[in-house]
C-alpha cells in the first residue's frame, strides 16, 4: 500500500467538502476528506463498512441515531447498511481519512449528491436527533 501524504492530496473546497481517493482495489476505498467549516457527507446508508480517522479539527459523526463529537485522534467504525455521516464544526476545518469496504457503488453516492445539492445533512422527511454520546 502506498505511504498517504496528507500534505500532498489536501485541497479545500468552498462548495462542498473534497475527498481525495489515495488508493482504491475491489475490496476497499481509502479517501482523505477535507471539509471546510460546516461542510458534510449527508447521511447515507451505503453497503460498506466504513473507519472514519480525525487527523485534525472537530465535528461530528453520525452512526444510525448516535451522533459523535470528534477531533483530533477519534476514530469511528459505521457498520455496512447503518445511516452515517460527517459534519465539520462550524469554526474550523476537519480532516479526517476515510476507509470503505468494499468501495460503495455509484448509485450509494446518490443521496450523497442529492444531500449537497440541496444543503441538508439529514436525509428529507427525516429529523436530527440529539446526540447520545456522552462526550
Amino acid at each position: 500500500m502506498p505511504a498517504i501524504d496528507f500534505e500532498t492530496v489536501r485541497t479545500y473546497d468552498e462548495e462542498r467538502f473534497s475527498a481525495q481517493e489515495v488508493f482504491r482495489t475491489d475490496r476497499s476505498k481509502v479517501v482523505c476528506g477535507f471539509f471546510e467549516p460546516g461542510q458534510f457527507v449527508p447521511v447515507h446508508a451505503p453497503a460498506s463498512d466504513v473507519v472514519i480517522s480525525v487527523r485534525r479539527g472537530t465535528g461530528v459523526v453520525r452512526e444510525a441515531e448516535t451522533e459523535h463529537q470528534v477531533g483530533p485522534g477519534d476514530a469511528v467504525v459505521v457498520e455496512a447498511g447503518t445511516a452515517r455521516g460527517i459534519r465539520a464544526a462550524d469554526d474550523e476545518r476537519l480532516e479526517a481519512l476515510l476507509v470503505t469496504a468494499p468501495p460503495p457503488t455509484e448509485a450509494e453516492h446518490d443521496p450523497v449528491r442529492r444531500g449537497i445539492r440541496a444543503g441538508e445533512f439529514e436525509p428529507a422527511g427525516r429529523p436530527s436527533q440529539p446526540s447520545e454520546d456522552p462526550e
